[in-house]
């Protein structure tokens, strides 16, 4: 099994990202889990919310809790999933909120980053 936080290529800080994106898939059992850190350092991690009337992606749930503490932006974000990129919606609102040059780490749920982009 992988170790996601002896990953060499990220720094500490999305180290960090990925192992709280990981605990909170498990911690739910949900499809994603999914960390951002804001452009004050603060951190925001979710799961997927899938309820009848109202569904989200783990990353949306990111966003949207970084909007709604008064967050200005944001510097990174992982997520942790089975799909095998990153879903035009959720690059839509980290770009929306977080503009250019925001660092998106994809995973596997075990933690393990494939692909790195920016926004």
């Amino acid at each position: 099994m992988t170790d996601a936080t002896a990953q060499p290529d990220l720094t500490p800080e999305d180290r960090k990202l990925v192992t709280l994106a990981r605990a909170t898939r498990a911690r739910t059992g949900a499809a994603e889990g999914a960390a951002v850190r804001d452009s004050d350092g603060r951190t925001y991690a979710a799961a997927t919310v899938d309820l009848h009337a109202l569904q989200l992606s783990a990353l949306q749930v990111c966003v949207a809790m970084a909007v709604a503490s008064g967050s200005k932006g944001l510097e990174a974000a992982v997520l942790l999933t089975d799909a095998g990129a990153l879903t035009a919606p959720d690059r839509a609102a980290v770009l929306e909120f977080g503009g250019a040059g925001v660092v998106v780490h994809l995973g596997d749920a075990r933690g393990a980053i494939g692909a790195t982009s920016t926004t």
